[in-house]
């Protein structure tokens, strides 16, 4: 965290006042596995839209949190990985795929695959429609 000047209020300080957000849309299928799923315990698709969020408390080299060409790259990768895919195939969703799950995944995927020094927090926020969303925060 950035020092705070000592005649600031600690309490109004922002930790990290850098944020880059990037959005993606695909489409995978998943079907949920827990006791009377309803409608939802048979295969079925969204248009999952991902959001992801990189937070820091100051600027990189190059003035960024993180280089959207980069976040763009990993979420190309995320894409192939899930796109049209039927997540209960998948070993990393051993057990039911909920969204909740589905963006902790994303997340897991995105740590992996960026190498950047800046960012010290990422929100995955992943849409399942237009009116249901689920996020993983992670410190980085």
């Amino acid at each position: 965290m950035a020092p705070t000047p000592p005649d600031a209020d600690p309490s109004t300080a922002v930790p990290e006042p850098y944020q880059l957000t990037v959005r993606r849309s695909f489409i995978a299928q998943h079907f949920l596995t827990v006791p009377d799923p309803g409608p939802e315990g048979v295969p079925h698709s969204h248009e999952f839209t991902a959001e992801v969020t990189f937070a820091a408390p100051t600027l990189g080299e190059y003035g960024y949190v993180v280089d959207i060409d980069a976040v763009e790259a990993a979420l190309d990768s995320i894409e192939t990985r899930y796109c049209d895919t039927l997540l209960n195939d998948l070993p990393e969703f051993d057990g039911n795929p909920s969204v909740e799950r589905f963006a902790e995944r994303v997340g897991d995927r995105l740590v992996d695959q960026l190498d950047e020094p800046t960012p010290t927090r990422l929100v995955v926020r992943l849409w399942e429609d237009d009116l249901a969303w689920a996020s993983h925060e992670r410190q980085l």
